[in-house]
């Protein structure tokens, strides 16, 4: 049975590292981010059946897909306190549904490798152990592509889009800014400048809205916000699975003065 309303595809902002699970000063460094992932679940129109995230944090040569039913955690950041490597996130996979994304994909004409082994790395256990604590609903992990094509990373959104339609929620998961440089001085123009470009490209119609995204790096300020694209791209997949529908901005906010957005695909 086909819901009445589409499953959107979500572009979340996952913080740093494991940022939402310590001490900051000052102590509410990342409380807004916080609340905004912890309110997500109970924003979707129904609780998925599964999700599929895009993490900034796997690039493989093609596109992966983790095909393990009993995933490990990836602690993947380094120099944080003892406990936060303790975090745990018992969330199943989904070997039938990473089959059906191969399919989908390799349908598309885009080579595609299965992964039985990898776990999920932080970028896709930190923002969900928010968003879904219970840990209840099995999860695939999809890898960017190296080389970090925007049109690649559209195009592979864009074969995902039926699984929106079985409730399937996808997850890009990375940051509208990031560049770990400048991040911690303080404020940053160049984030108010590239985040108010993202959002209008992200907003606009979407013919205008795919076009934009394709030349990001055309943007203002946009390599100073992201002087590498592994956290943006997850945000074209995104784009690219709801192809037709509205782009609306989902989360605004600021942390250490750098302004930081997530968004919803309708």
């Amino acid at each position: 049975m086909i819901p009445n309303s589409l499953m959107p595809a979500l572009f979340i902002p996952h913080g740093g590292g494991p940022c939402f699970f310590m001490d900051w000063d000052p102590p509410e460094t990342w409380e807004e981010m916080a609340a905004y992932l912890k309110g997500l679940g109970a924003a979707l129109p129904r609780k998925p059946q599964a999700i599929v995230v895009v993490s900034a944090h796997w690039e493989e040569k093609e596109f992966t897909v983790t095909t393990n039913s009993a995933p490990d955690l990836i602690y993947d950041y380094y120099g944080f306190p003892d406990h936060t490597y303790q975090i745990k996130y018992p969330a199943a996979g989904a070997p039938d549904l990473a089959g059906r994304i191969c399919g989908l994909l390799e349908k598309s004409g885009i080579p595609v490798r299965a992964d039985a082994e990898r776990g999920f790395d932080h970028g896709v256990f930190i923002p969900l152990k928010l968003m879904f604590p219970a840990a209840d609903i099995p999860i695939v992990q999809l890898s960017l592509k190296h080389g970090l094509d925007p049109a690649a990373h559209m195009a592979a959104g864009r074969s995902l889009a039926p699984l929106r339609r079985e409730d399937v929620l996808i997850v890009g998961s990375g940051m509208s800014y990031h560049n770990l440089k400048r991040f911690f001085r303080g404020h940053d123009p160049a984030s108010d400048i590239f985040d108010r470009w993202l959002t209008e490209t992200v907003t606009a119609e979407t013919a205008p809205r795919a076009q934009r995204l394709l030349v990001w790096s055309d943007a203002p300020a946009a390599r100073e916000a992201h002087p590498r694209a592994e956290h943006l791209l997850p945000l074209m997949v995104a784009a690219g699975a709801a192809e037709g529908g509205d782009g609306t901005v989902d989360f605004h906010g600021h942390v250490n003065g750098i302004a930081l957005s997530g968004y919803r695909f309708a």
